[in-house]
């Protein structure tokens, strides 16, 4: 790895720096159906420079950690941590994390300098379990009670402000459930 200095992010440049939200929407499966919960949060990215690999890919990356605390009681029940890279040769988008629950993911995607019609930054990722290039990866209990199978991550970047909405496809309780999160960001 090298130092920050020169280093190209690419459309991960502008995702470096503290967000706080507490616009945030977590529906959850339970037993009975759906548990909405709102959230507040904190994401911290921070540019830990470049990396290469195999002396032939060199790829930009911004480490990250994401708490998430219910409104309700103020409760983390989300801890989060991972990084953003960026291929610039290949054009590729890549996010990996891991929660403490047994669970592991590397999503990735095309970034041609996509931007939404309002010109900001979308970053644009995903995973499935058996996926040949993006995988998701969990412990025994995890993938016979709690299986996830697919994995979709959408991030807006615009002036001070970043939305995401994220969708795991859980199969838990004799259905497969449809996790979303969702929050608006301010940069602090």
């Amino acid at each position: 790895m090298s130092d920050n200095k020169d280093i190209d992010y690419g459309p991960l440049t502008k995702l470096i720096g503290v967000w706080s939200g507490n616009k945030g929407l977590d529906v959850a499966p339970e037993p009975d159906g759906a548990e909405n919960n709102p959230y507040y949060e904190t994401i911290v990215f921070s540019g830990i420079g470049d990396v290469t690999n195999a002396e032939s890919q060199r790829l930009a990356a911004v480490h990250y950690r994401q708490i998430v605390q219910r409104k309700s009681n103020d409760k983390v029940f989300h801890d989060e941590t991972g990084y953003w890279m960026w291929d610039a040769a290949a054009e590729i988008i890549m996010h990996s994390l891991t929660i403490p629950r047994a669970v592991c993911v590397l999503a990735g995607g095309r970034h041609n300098g996509e931007r939404t019609a309002d010109g900001n930054i979308l970053l644009e990722v995903s995973a499935r379990i058996n996926d040949e290039d993006w995988q998701i990866i969990q412990s025994p209990f995890m993938r016979d009670n709690a299986q996830t199978t697919e994995f979709h991550h959408r991030i807006t970047i615009e002036d001070g402000k970043l939305s995401y909405s994220e969708t795991t496809i859980v199969d838990i309780y004799g259905e497969v459930f449809e996790h979303t999160d969702e929050n608006e960001l301010i940069r602090q």
